[in-house]
């Protein structure tokens, strides 16, 4: 394993560091700029940025792989850009270039009460399986009789999320699930119908810009809009809880994050375990038990606060 350039001089870092908040802000304005849409819209970026958004020059990777699996195929071209992004930097663009992941730091740092509050450990299958059953023929017996609606069935997925989040499995339930699963069983995108991501940058943006869809709001509307005022008011008391608990973007690219070509790494005779790491993760990890977690963004802000400078950025 080979050092990357720069790691032996810690200012080099904490200058780059710094420039993360602007890389944020740059990487918002670019995927919502309009200006080269009619070129790149079909591409996926590398963020939850919504297709809808009346701005957005990119499509949502898991709006695409939704699309893709509601025709019956395989969305080899969309998995492509997300594994070859995965393979290098891990989770890195959640850290850096997502501007869902930045509002919720954003609004994060607002001066009101804090809820620590971390994932659950997933249950064991002695519980996941009953309750998957338990949870499909829930579907059937309360859903049929009442034809299926969407907003029916809208709110009963939220249920799910509640449920598995409870199980400590939530994100598994939206990546392989709603993802995966439902679209290819429905034909319909259902991740993007709930997403409050989508809600924000593209759900209200178009109502407002268009007089002839605000005709057609009606329960599910607000339902999607409850969603994402919980959401967005859990994001001012919880760090990022739409990407601990819910991105299924995010998941996909965990399991890259101890194979990808940028490591993390703590010398653990150094490392005092003074969790100041801790204190100012997005995801409220202590990387001095675990350098490469599924859940670290790679945004770096434990190499800049490390008192001994005991965290490392490496490269294979």
């Amino acid at each position: 394993m080979s050092e990357v350039k720069g790691q032996s001089d810690p200012r080099f870092w904490v200058r780059v560091l710094r420039l993360r908040s602007w890389v944020q802000l740059a990487s918002t304005l670019t995927l919502n700029s309009g200006v080269t849409q009619q070129v790149t819209k079909a591409i996926p970026c590398l963020a939850l940025n919504c297709y809808a958004c009346p701005l957005a020059v990119t499509a949502c990777p898991i709006g695409s792989i939704q699309h893709f699996v509601g025709l019956r195929q395989v969305p080899w071209y969309v998995l492509g850009v997300i594994g070859l992004a995965g393979a290098l930097g891990g989770r890195l663009a959640c850290g850096w270039f997502c501007p869902f992941g930045w509002l919720q730091e954003l609004l994060h740092r607002l001066p009101v009460p804090k809820w620590h509050v971390r994932p659950r450990r997933r249950a064991g299958w002695r519980w996941l399986v009953p309750s998957t059953l338990l949870y499909a023929a829930g579907a059937y017996a309360v859903l049929q009789p009442l034809a299926l609606t969407p907003f029916w069935f809208a709110l009963y997925l939220t249920a799910g999320f509640v449920l598995y989040a409870f199980l400590g499995s939530s994100r598994l339930f939206a990546l392989f699930g709603v993802v995966v699963l439902l679209p290819l069983v429905s034909l319909e995108p259902w991740f993007c119908k709930l997403c409050p991501a989508g809600m924000l940058e593209g759900g209200i943006p178009q109502v407002m810009l268009e007089p002839s869809l605000r005709d057609l709001v009606g329960s599910f509307f607000w339902l999607k809009a409850a969603v994402l005022l919980a959401f967005l008011a859990w994001m001012m008391a919880t760090r990022r809880p739409f990407c601990r608990w819910i991105c299924p973007l995010g998941t996909l690219w965990s399991y890259l994050n101890r194979w990808s070509t940028l490591q993390m790494s703590v010398r653990r005779d150094v490392c005092s375990q003074c969790n100041r790491c801790q204190q100012v993760c997005p995801v409220d990890i202590r990387i001095y038990e675990d350098a490469n977690p599924g859940e670290c963004i790679r945004c770096m802000e434990c190499v800049e606060v490390c008192p001994v400078s005991c965290v490392d950025i490496k490269a294979h």
